[in-house]
């Protein structure tokens, strides 16, 4: 069996890649919930701690907005996109899969972080972020979390899927 070969709907095989994907989906939901405890618990907001020097540090802030701040103040409205954007992914599963595993993983990551990010917003009035790469003080890339690695992972997937993956043969 290839990874290029497709999953057959109800299969025992796709049960199996679902459960996979799902463990790890929940494991990526429960580090992300965890660290962002933990950082709300020991770090004042913009406390800063340098991991490898001019590089990484883990930094505690909110986001008020989405990726790089786009949409800050409008939280209600993130947290309304995120849970529609979620049930899109829940609705039209087995359609975006198009039986191909590695999108049961990329799929259910991008749910993961989705609703890591949301149960920020919802709780904390902001998503918790802690992750800051740079380069000494030349250059600054927007301070993330473990739920937008999720994200940005999935989608990866995905779309390296879409661009390896042959064509798909068209239902009659």
């Amino acid at each position: 069996m290839s990874w290029r070969d497709r999953i057959e709907k109800n299969s025992s095989r796709e049960k199996s890649v679902f459960i996979r994907a799902g463990v790890v989906a929940l494991l990526i939901l429960a580090a992300d919930q965890l660290t962002k405890w933990y950082f709300i618990r020991n770090f004042a907001l913009g406390e800063s701690v340098e991991l490898i020097p001019g590089i990484l540090n883990f930094t505690s802030v909110r986001n008020l907005g989405a990726a790089w701040s786009i949409f800050s103040g409008h939280v209600w409205m993130l947290l309304i996109f995120g849970i529609l954007a979620g049930a899109g992914i829940i609705v039209f599963f087995r359609k975006l899969t198009e039986g191909c595993a590695e999108r049961y993983y990329a799929l259910l990551l991008i749910l993961a972080g989705i609703l890591g990010n949301s149960f920020d917003r919802f709780f904390h009035g902001a998503v918790v972020d802690f992750i800051h790469v740079h380069y000494l003080n030349i250059w600054h890339y927007p301070v993330f979390n473990v739920a937008d690695m999720a994200i940005c992972t999935g989608v990866g997937i995905y779309l390296l899927s879409g661009f390896l993956r042959p064509e798909l043969p068209k239902d009659k």
